[in-house]
């Protein structure tokens, strides 16, 4: 009795993409595309002298808004703090409204009344957009209160920096969200340096995620440089707070590729020059790019395609803006005060 004998391949790559369809995939690295060039756009435009007051960029950061926004139900809500324009745009707000309220255009989200530290849109469960350092995670609390308490199958995804985590609004928030079981999941944005200050030199953890275990929550970190982990990531938080009913605190590592604010320069006391160029070597947008490249997902025409139709989009999203008109005068008094 002959034998056949049985050829071995070598070890294989096992896909990172597998299980995720394509045309998933080709949205999302869209949608990091359109985020980069919408804030690239807004650079330009607040040089210009056309965007007053703070401006806070999300350049660098585009992986953990499209990868977290993916893993909820579009009926799921969003709550952040000024740097919001990415979480924006993946949350689904309209480009030519943002770009709008930028410029103070009465045709913004916000009637030009907000700017850039306060997106907000309730159709969209959007809720801001909130320019006072952790003041908005209570508020996150409050919403997953208000989720439990109707009985909803919904969470609420609350999005911080990492200097948020050493003030009192966040210990009480977690405190509240581990000790009434609430539907919310806390993602720190880590990008290594509040306004200019290390983490080492603000925070005594600096693993920002065991902060979670004096509240005995559930707890996890993420490449925030990688949408697929990202997503991963939220995913099993966002199930789990929807499942049970209990809250999660994810740490996310990222990079913002930008000063603070446009206020303040790309390099400056804080870090180098060279150290921003190191940590561009793991850009988000362009290190998927090359992983759906691998994966014969998307080929060089594809990207080419995409980067003309994003163009298209911010510039009619400027276009859109520059020819909206002003508030008027006694929109100042709207809004202000409800009874």
């Amino acid at each position: 009795m002959s034998k056949t004998a049985t050829i071995l391949s070598g070890p294989t790559r096992e896909s990172k993409t597998a299980g995720f369809p394509k045309e998933k995939l080709l949205q999302w690295y869209d949608e990091m595309l359109l985020i980069r060039r919408f804030e690239e756009k807004a650079a330009q435009l607040y040089g210009m002298g056309k965007i007053g007051g703070f401006c806070h960029l999300y350049n660098g950061q585009e992986a953990v808004a499209t990868g977290s926004i993916a893993a909820i139900n579009p009926d799921d809500y969003v709550i952040t703090a000024y740097r919001d324009h990415g979480l924006a745009l993946a949350k689904g707000l309209d480009p030519n409204k943002c770009m709008a309220e930028l410029l103070g255009k009465a045709t913004g989200i916000t009637k030009g009344k907000g700017g850039s530290m306060h997106f907000f849109d309730h159709e969209k469960n959007f809720l801001g957009g909130h320019a006072i350092v952790g003041a908005h995670l209570p508020l996150a609390a409050g919403v997953a209160f208000a989720i439990k308490y109707r009985s909803e199958k919904k969470v609420c995804l609350c999005f911080m920096g990492d200097g948020a985590t050493n003030i009192g609004e966040f210990h009480e928030a977690l405190n509240l969200a581990a000790l009434w079981k609430l539907p919310v999941v806390y993602i720190i944005e880590n990008n290594k340096y509040s306004m200019g200050t290390a983490v080492s030199r603000s925070s005594a953890v600096e693993e920002l995620y065991k902060k979670a275990l004096a509240y005995d929550m559930r707890h996890a970190v993420a490449d925030g440089m990688d949408v697929l982990d990202v997503f991963k990531a939220v995913k099993a938080a966002a199930d789990h707070a929807r499942e049970t009913s209990e809250p999660s605190l994810l740490e996310v590592r990222t990079y913002r590729y930008r000063g603070h604010s446009m206020s303040d320069p790309i390099a400056g006391h804080y870090r180098t020059k060279a150290e921003v160029e190191e940590e561009k070597k793991l850009d988000p947008l362009t290190v998927f790019a090359e992983l759906l490249k691998q994966e014969n997902v998307i080929s060089d025409s594809r990207i080419e395609d995409a980067e003309k139709d994003v163009k298209k989009v911010v510039e009619e999203a400027v276009e859109f803006a520059e020819t909206s008109p002003d508030p008027p005068l006694e929109e100042l008094f709207n809004d202000v005060y409800k009874a």
